[in-house]
């Protein structure tokens, strides 16, 4: 009898400390996460919303100049204005052989950005707030300086990734299809 009530027990324990874990997210990260999309929202609608999309346009220019703006400043506008998954909809504005690279930096960009801004993608919040609990433990003052490095880490290496893919791209597209 005293087995089948310490596995009740454990099985109900689960369920509470599941419970527990969803009252602190809803007291703590999704507040969070509410205001700051209400926040980049309204700086859209500040900016204007015209005044965004020209800004993707400039960015997908033709010209090694602008590879560093396309697959850095712009993944990152993106992620941070517009979140995952909608981030991927500034491809729209660049020349059809720059897509496949800028979705490569932006899809590779929105787990780094994460910890400084949690709005942008909250699919995989999780992630980091594993990784923060236990830097925390070990060193607190280290979380909030592991965030901005990777942020940082993040954007080398979109554009490593942005430029790689450009690469590739053009050798694929340059070959002939089919059998010859």
């Amino acid at each position: 009898m005293d087995t089948l009530v310490s596995m009740a027990d454990a099985f109900i324990g689960v369920f509470r400390t599941s419970a527990d874990v969803f009252v602190s997210l809803t007291t703590g990260i999704i507040p969070l996460i509410v205001v700051f999309l209400t926040a980049v929202n309204a700086l859209v609608k500040f900016i204007g919303e015209d005044k965004v999309e020209n800004f993707a346009k400039w960015a997908a220019q033709e010209g090694w100049m602008y590879v560093p703006v396309r697959y850095t400043l712009l993944p990152f506008v993106a992620v941070f204005m517009l979140t995952n998954p909608v981030c991927y909809t500034f491809g729209t504005f660049l020349p059809e052989k720059n897509k496949p690279a800028f979705y490569d930096a932006a899809v590779s960009f929105v787990h780094p950005i994460t910890g400084i801004f949690p709005h942008a993608n909250g699919g995989e919040l999780f992630v980091w707030l594993g990784i923060a609990a236990g830097v925390e433990i070990a060193a607190p003052e280290l979380v909030t300086p592991l965030a901005v490095r990777y942020l940082l880490a993040g954007l080398v290496v979109i554009l490593i990734r942005g430029v790689t893919t450009d690469i590739i791209y053009s050798i694929m597209s340059s070959r002939k299809v089919g059998a010859e």
